[in-house]
């Protein structure tokens, strides 16, 4: 007991020596004033020294004879007189001095804490008496220094508080620290947040920089507690400040006012107009009456104008806006005398595949279709005619000034080709033709522009048997023509290419005679037959058991073959051939020789004995005394048939040459075309 007296006293007298007098606490401050030492602690007012009480009697407290009463409440007293505080935690502090570097907080510990200023830059307005959260990381270091953080502390509490001002919608402060993509870094609470582009300020951001190193008030709208996100916006303080001014704006607007406003915002659609607190769209199409292919060829950032009210929603706050309505509308400076038939100048401002707009003036447009641009009736695109830019003469077809509507065309600038056609066109008269398309039934083309013309897959060739017209030309590819009808009410020409030449099968008829013979080529194996290529390009069609040779066999795909004639048909242009009938036609002719050969003996020697006494009367020669007769008018009726086969083929020939001759001609005028 006596030990723990003597305790006590000691502490009390410690105590009692560790606090300043005044003049100590004076002293120390005026050097504190005058200059930051390394370890500055801003002025404190001087602590009172409260005397000992006079009815104290240290000698009784000494002794130990003082009562047990008084002890515990002296003891007591002392424990109150310090917080009791653990390292590790966050207290509330009162700011009682600071400068230009350094911030004093006492959390009525023993010794104050000194903290950096830095940690309250998001808190300009700080000053002595604030009640602010530390971090206690040390109660005494090797100075005996009470080491505390504010950062610690915010960062501690940050979440808390973060989540807090958005379930309360409550208004933040925070320190915009620097730019990042799209936005800005906020330190609030000590979080770094994000602050986007678009909700710093209703109107469009600019220049971020003007930004950094502010301290504003924000509101959080999100948090992401996996990633640690928050984001931030001030635009939203904004809004609800303008929301009432919205409110008392819209409810004075009318349909048909005009305002000035400030241009906020360009996008490609159209333009946003500040009214002065509320904005309104103008649409690109509102803009002017011409035509604009993006806002910024009308109006600039910033610039000021007249605009009227074309309609609004109280409900969506939307406010639609014209500037176009304030001029007049150009058709009615048209001019009055202006008429269907006129001819106008404009300038292409759209094209599209079914025509292309021209603008005659300003806000006047009128309409080419594709249908009016060319005479020919094949529609193409009217991108094939005109482009954008182009200046061009057109001819008013139809005009509606109610409506503001007006069609034109090109092709009326040119007589129409079918005015005429007998006349330019005649049949049998020779033309050349461009290859536009092809049908399985023949070949298109297009003498000149509007006018057509068809040739059929017959009229391609004398000879050759075309199945499809790709066989013979392409597109695109010349070829000359003959007229060979005029459809004018369907506006169509009927064409013909090998009536470019004489029919080679009047020549062919007297070449290619039944029974004659001629030697050809099997170019073709069908199931029905197979075709052969016969001299002066000629092709014939032979069955198949028509190919049998004489040693049974059958002929082979360009095998050479002598084969004759069973079949010519001039009309049908086509003739059939036997290979088999040749050796056929030679046993049936070797039989009755054979057969004479053996009869011959049997009548001598009849004769023989009739003329060494036969009294029987003669009979009469037989028929066979006419065969010499016979035979030479079968010598006669050939040497005229080969005559006839001479010149047939003479003729032929002569023909075959006149064709390669054109041919050859026709060929060298292509090759210079597409070297030209």
């Amino acid at each position: 007991m006596e030990e723990q007296q003597e305790n006590i006293v000691e502490d009390v007298k410690n105590s009692a020596a560790e606090e300043p007098t005044q003049q100590a606490v004076e002293a120390n401050d005026q050097p504190q004033q005058a200059e930051e030492t390394t370890q500055p602690v801003a002025t404190q007012e001087p602590q009172k020294v409260t005397a000992p009480a006079e009815d104290f009697d240290w000698d009784v407290y000494e002794k130990g004879d003082i009562q047990v009463t008084n002890r515990a409440e002296l003891t007591k007293q002392y424990d109150t007189t310090l917080n009791t505080i653990k390292e590790k935690e966050v207290v509330e502090g009162t700011v009682i001095a600071m400068n230009k570097r350094e911030v004093v907080v006492n959390i009525g510990f023993k010794s104050d804490g000194i903290i950096s200023l830095n940690e309250f830059r998001y808190n300009p307005d700080l000053k002595i008496g604030d009640k602010v959260e530390v971090y206690i990381e040390n109660q005494e270091d090797k100075k005996g220094q009470l080491i505390l953080s504010h950062k610690q502390a915010r960062t501690s509490r940050s979440w808390d508080r973060v989540n807090a001002a958005l379930e309360n919608d409550e208004t933040i402060k925070g320190y915009v620290k620097c730019r990042t993509k799209g936005g800005m870094i906020v330190d609030v609470f000590g979080i770094e947040a994000f602050l986007p582009g678009s909700q710093i300020d209703v109107r469009p951001i600019r220049d971020y920089d003007v930004f950094v190193g502010k301290t504003m008030e924000f509101k959080v709208v999100k948090i992401n507690h996996e990633f640690k996100n928050v984001v931030v916006s001030h635009k939203a303080l904004i809004e609800a400040e303008l929301e009432q001014q919205k409110k008392e704006i819209i409810s004075k607007l009318e349909k048909g006012q005009v305002l000035e406003g400030t241009v906020k915002n360009i996008t490609n659609y159209g333009v946003f107009i500040d009214l002065g607190g509320v904005d309104g769209l103008i649409h690109i199409t509102d803009l002017s009456w011409g035509r604009v292919s993006h806002p910024d060829e009308v109006v600039k950032l910033d610039q000021k104008l007249n605009v009227v009210i074309i309609d609004f929603d109280n409900e969506k706050k939307r406010i639609a806006l014209g500037l176009k309505q304030l001029t007049p509308h150009p058709w009615d400076a048209l001019d009055a005398d202006l008429k269907v038939g006129d001819k106008v100048k404009g300038k292409v401002v759209v094209v599209a595949d079914y025509g292309a707009f021209v603008e005659i003036l300003p806000g006047v447009e009128g309409l080419i279709h594709v249908s009016e641009m060319s005479w020919s009736q094949h529609l193409r695109s009217a991108q094939d005619f005109l482009k954008v830019g182009d200046e061009v003469e057109a001819v008013i077809l139809t005009l509606d000034r109610d409506e503001r509507k007006m069609s034109l065309g090109i092709k009326q600038l040119k007589q129409d080709p079918w005015v005429n056609i007998e006349e330019k066109y005649a049949v049998g008269s020779k033309h050349t033709a461009r290859v536009r398309n092809f049908t399985n039934f023949g070949v298109f083309v297009e003498i000149e522009e509007g006018v057509d013309g068809l040739i059929h897959i017959s009229d391609l060739s004398w000879t050759r048997k075309i199945k499809h017209p790709s066989e013979f030309t392409q597109i695109g590819a010349n070829m000359d023509v003959v007229v060979l009808e005029i459809d004018k009410d369907n506006r169509r020409l009927s064409l013909g290419h090998k009536q470019l030449e004489e029919n080679p099968w009047d020549v062919f008829e007297t070449i290619f005679k039944v029974d004659s013979i001629h030697e050809g080529t099997i170019i073709e194996l069908l199931d029905k037959g197979a075709v052969v290529a016969l001299p002066y390009g000629v092709e014939g069609f032979a069955t198949p058991k028509h190919l049998i040779k004489e040693d049974g066999t059958a002929a082979k795909l360009d095998e050479k073959l002598p084969f004759k004639v069973i079949e010519f048909n001039k009309d049908a242009k086509r003739i059939i051939v036997s290979h088999s009938r040749i050796h056929e036609d030679e046993q049936r002719a070797a039989a009755p020789a054979a057969e004479k050969k053996e009869s011959s003996p049997k009548r001598g020697r009849k004769s023989a004995g009739d003329e060494s006494g036969s009294s029987a009367p003669t009979a009469p020669v037989y028929e066979k005394t006419t065969l010499g007769d016979i035979q030479q008018l079968a010598d006669l009726k050939d040497q005229l048939s080969e005559e006839e086969h001479t010149q047939a083929v003479k003729a032929a020939e002569a023909h075959a040459k006149r064709v390669a001759k054109k041919a050859a001609a026709s060929e060298n005028s292509e090759e210079e075309k597409a070297a030209e």
